[in-house]
């Protein structure tokens, strides 16, 4: 269904994508994992016909991007991580104007408009505004006028950025069950591991613009469990500043990350790893009260391919300015 080949994107001196190649099947739900900056939203722009190539080529249903824009557009939705719906509107009158952009008849716009708000389960609040509504409410809104034209591509920036848990459960099963039902086949970017590890099929993992990685998740994570790549969990009654930097200076040890006031996680390589950070812990007069040998996570295996761990950088992206709000706070639904 998709195709890309060589994609590459600069911004004057800076590479924001570095000759990215993958091809996405029919009905399948690819992801994009990486932090911030690393080139997943600048992908989908350019996939959607928002922005162009520096060079390279990609295909969308046998269409160009760029050669046959119009006939790729026609084969898209594209859930942006930006809000776009109108708070005065009710949530019927916002899927209707967006509707209409499309030229959808009004007989069909009507009845798509009904099915989809019982989709996701707000057809009680159809004649409600949207600005009344809770934060997940509203991302299930911002989905489904993805959804107005039909579409056999949907792209979800970000989908569950900033949402609760359970809105991001909530948006989590929606994604799944309109995949599974329709058959969309769905490219969903995201710095969020669990988000990646329960939505996609296969995983691609983007870094400094470059796909470092590419499989599906269990396959990623052998990448670890199947090499000389130990995962260990320490408690340490006597945890101190001073013990974590001893550990962080091991050759053996890749990244010390602290859970708690008395238990560290170690990402650690070699055959003799767990005897070389006992020894050290010994060294410093710690006193372990339990070691575990920890199961990869997606996090584990992105620092594994890159050498550092997933934080949010810097946004590249130019900011909006602040819309003006008008009249007094509303009551939000929840």
């Amino acid at each position: 269904m998709i195709r890309v080949e060589e994609l590459t994107k600069k911004f004057d001196d800076f590479v924001a994508l570095d000759a990215i190649s993958f091809d996405v099947k029919k009905g399948e739900i690819f992801g994009l994992l990486g932090p911030n900056g690393a080139g997943k939203s600048t992908t989908l722009r350019i996939l959607s016909t928002l922005a162009k190539p520096t060079k390279g080529t990609a295909t969308i249903g046998g269409h160009d991007i760029v050669k046959d824009d119009t006939e790729v557009r026609k084969l898209i939705g594209i859930v942006s991580e930006k809000m776009i719906m109108y708070d005065r509107l009710t949530a019927r009158e916002n899927l209707w104007f967006f509707g209409s952009l499309f030229e959808i008849p009004n007989d069909v716009l009507a009845q798509r408009i009904d099915e989809l708000l019982d989709l996701v389960q707000l057809t009680k609040w159809k004649n409600a505004q949207v600005g009344t509504f809770s934060t997940g409410m509203r991302q299930r809104m911002n989905v489904v006028r993805a959804l107005l034209n039909m579409p056999r591509v949907l792209f979800l920036d970000e989908p569950t950025l900033g949402l609760d848990p359970q809105s991001s459960v909530e948006i989590r099963e929606f994604v799944k069950k309109l995949n599974r039902e329709n058959g969309t086949t769905i490219i969903v970017t995201t710095h969020t591991m669990v988000d990646a590890d329960m939505l996609c099929d296969r995983i691609a993992i983007i870094d400094h613009g470059k796909v470092v990685a590419l499989d599906t998740s269990a396959n990623l994570k052998k990448l670890i469990s199947g090499g000389d790549t130990t995962i260990l969990q320490l408690g340490v009654a006597n945890l101190t500043v001073d013990l974590l930097e001893t550990l962080r200076t091991l050759s053996c040890v890749q990244s010390v990350s602290q859970e708690n006031s008395t238990h560290i996680r170690l990402l650690a390589r070699g055959e003799d790893a767990l005897d070389s950070v006992i020894d050290a812990v010994r060294a410093k007069a710690g006193k372990i009260t339990s070691i575990e040998n920890l199961q990869p996570t997606l996090e584990d295996v992105f620092l594994h391919v890159t050498g550092h761990e997933v934080r949010d950088s810097a946004d590249q992206k130019i900011p909006l300015q602040t819309r003006r709000r008008f009249g007094a706070p509303q009551r939000r639904i929840r």
